[in-house]
C-alpha cells in the first residue's frame, strides 16, 4: 500500500476511534485530461476539510459539497464531475455535476459516509438492561451499560434508557433531559413512573419528554421482548425526527457575515493558493443520518453550488461572505467585485 494511502487509512482509524464522522472519497474513473487517477482517495471531514487528493480545486468544490450531503443523508453517492455550464442531474445513488472551471476531462468519485454508531446509554444491570445492550448492538447501535451515578449523557447520544429498577434513576433522567438527549425512557410501571417523574428537578415540558412506560405496546413479557419494544419505539422516534428535517440554503452566493456594518472593503479570508487537500478550520455540521444538510451558496462567477462553510474558499465583501468553487473564480471576483455583486 502506498505511503499516502497508509497515512489516510491511519487517519480514518483515528477518526473512527474518536467517533468523528467523515466521508471516504475514492476516484473510480478518470478521463484525461484530469489531475486525478483511478484509486486516488481522500477523506472529507465534518467541517468540509479535505485530506488527501481526488482532484484539483474545481473538483474539490463538488466533492466537499456532496461529501457533506452524504454525511447528512447517511447514504453513499457516486459523484460525476465534468466540464460544461453549471448543471446538476440527480438520479438514485448518483449525481452528475458540470463545472465550467474544468479545463477538460471528467472524474467519477464514490463517496462513502463513515458515521459512528449511535450511542445508547443504558442505566442498570437488570436482565432488561442486558437485553437492551445485546439487541442494540445487533441493530447497529453502540450500547453503554452504566450505573445511574456514572451516566454522562451527551446531546449526540441516540438515547438514555433507565432500566435499573429503582436504583439511581432520577439523576440519570435529569442529566439526559438537560443534555437534550432525543429519546429518554424509564422502564417502570405507569404508577411508579409517575412518582419518579414528579420528583425530577426539571420543568413540566422536559418531564413530559420521558417515555414511561418505555417501549411500544407489544404485549412484551420477557426481558428480551421488553427490550425489543423499547428499541422499536426508539427506531420509530428517530425515523419521525429525521422525516421532519429540511435543508437550509443561502441564495445568491452571499451569506451575512460577522463583519461590521458599513465595511466596504474586500478582504480575502481564504488561503492564498490552497493545494490539494488544504482548506479552512473545521466547522462541525450534523452528522446524524437524515439531519439537515449544510447551507449552500452559488459561486457568483461560474454559478456552481458550493457549501456555505468556512472550509470553502470565500471572501468578505460589503459585509457579506461570498463563496467560490476555486481560486480562479475567487481571483476573477476580486478584480471586479461590484460587477458580480450586481449580477449575482
Amino acid at each position: 500500500m502506498p505511503q499516502r494511502e497508509m497515512t489516510l487509512a491511519a487517519r480514518a482509524e483515528e477518526l473512527s476511534r474518536r467517533r468523528e464522522p467523515f466521508v471516504r472519497a475514492t476516484v473510480v474513473r478518470a478521463q484525461h485530461p484530469t489531475s486525478a487517477r483511478a484509486g486516488d482517495t481522500a477523506l472529507v471531514l465534518a467541517g468540509g476539510t479535505i485530506e488527501g487528493f481526488v482532484g484539483g480545486n474545481c473538483v474539490e468544490a463538488s466533492v466537499r459539497d456532496y461529501g457533506l450531503r452524504t454525511l447528512a443523508s447517511g447514504e453513499p453517492l457516486l459523484l460525476r464531475v465534468m466540464p460544461g455550464e453549471p448543471v446538476r442531474n440527480q438520479e438514485e445513488g448518483a449525481v452528475t455535476v458540470a463545472n465550467p472551471c474544468l479545463s477538460g476531462g471528467s472524474v467519477e468519485i464514490f463517496l462513502q459516509p463513515q458515521l459512528p454508531a449511535p450511542r445508547i446509554v443504558v442505566v442498570g444491570a437488570s436482565p432488561i438492561a442486558q437485553a437492551l445492550a445485546a439487541l442494540g448492538s445487533v441493530l447497529g447501535y453502540e450500547p453503554e451499560l452504566v450505573s445511574g451515578s456514572a451516566a454522562e449523557p451527551r446531546p449526540d447520544d441516540a438515547a438514555l434508557i433507565v432500566a435499573s429498577h429503582g436504583r439511581e434513576e432520577e439523576a440519570a433522567l435529569t442529566a439526559a433531559l438537560k443534555a437534550s438527549v432525543p429519546y429518554v425512557a424509564l422502564v417502570a410501571s405507569e404508577r411508579r413512573g409517575n412518582d419518579v417523574l414528579a420528583s425530577l428537578d426539571v420543568d413540566e415540558e422536559l418531564r413530559s419528554r420521558v417515555h414511561c412506560p418505555a417501549g411500544l405496546a407489544l404485549g412484551a413479557r420477557t426481558p428480551e421482548e421488553t427490550a425489543l419494544a423499547i428499541l422499536a419505539e426508539l427506531v420509530s422516534e428517530r425515523s419521525e425526527a429525521a422525516a421532519g428535517v429540511r435543508p437550509t440554503a443561502v441564495a445568491g452566493g452571499v451569506k451575512p457575515s460577522a463583519a461590521a456594518d458599513g465595511d466596504e472593503s474586500t478582504s480575502d479570508s481564504g488561503p492564498a493558493e490552497p493545494g490539494p487537500g488544504e482548506s479552512g478550520a473545521a466547522e462541525p455540521i450534523p452528522a446524524e443520518p437524515g439531519s439537515a444538510e449544510p447551507a449552500t451558496a452559488l459561486d457568483p462567477v461560474c454559478g456552481m453550488t458550493v457549501p456555505a462553510i468556512h472550509a470553502t474558499l470565500h471572501v468578505e465583501h460589503a459585509g457579506s461572505t461570498v463563496y467560490f468553487c476555486s481560486a480562479g473564480c475567487r481571483a476573477t471576483f476580486l478584480k471586479d467585485p461590484e460587477h458580480y455583486a450586481v449580477i449575482s
